[in-house]
């Protein structure tokens, strides 16, 4: 394995250990271990991304953005573009996406995802594996939406968390975050 791979293999060894029941564990750690470029958008059947549980400063609040391609609302994130530092990914994409800056990004993994992207234009469907990263609003909650975004909202954790519309995967990390 590539030693610049080792950080995140490291991380979902830790993340395994605290969530034994999280079945997608498995099919990250392949990932890393078997393909050459997993950080690489160009690894067209799947690759890694990194996203952002953009939080308050006092942690009742998380920031999220209607998307523009999938039109759901969910939490900041994108391509790692080669960059190995999915923690690094994942503030840059907060950064960019919401326009906030003053931002801190916790460096546990905090959840994990693997999902299916559909086919759009020349670009096959294909897997992202998405792991999300703490991040913290520090200074001005004022957001600047982005081109990829239809809209950016502050909405409490307290009501994803039941909030049966919402994507599953935010309901889940809004009852990890309550949980904590």
């Amino acid at each position: 394995m590539d030693p610049s791979f080792a950080p995140l293999a490291s991380a979902l060894a830790a993340y395994a250990h605290h969530h034994p029941d999280e079945a997608d564990v498995a099919h990250f750690s392949q990932w890393l271990a078997t393909q050459a470029q997993p950080f690489h958008r160009e690894t067209l059947a799947g690759h890694f991304t990194g996203s952002a549980w953009l939080v308050s400063a006092d942690g009742q609040r998380v920031l999220l953005m209607h998307h523009r391609k999938l039109q759901r609302w969910l939490q900041p994130g994108g391509h790692a573009d080669g960059e190995a530092n999915l923690a690094g990914v994942a503030l840059r994409e907060a950064e960019e996406e919401t326009g906030l800056t003053d931002l801190e990004v916790l460096p546990h993994l905090f959840d994990i995802d693997r999902h299916v992207i559909p086919a759009r234009g020349a670009e096959p469907a294909h897997w992202h594996f998405d792991a999300r990263y703490v991040v913290v609003a520090r200074g001005s909650e004022d957001f600047a939406a982005n081109e990829e975004s239809l809209g950016l909202a502050w909405r409490q954790v307290a009501d994803i968390a039941t909030d049966e519309a919402s994507d599953e995967s935010l309901r889940r990390m809004a009852r990890k975050w309550l949980a904590r």
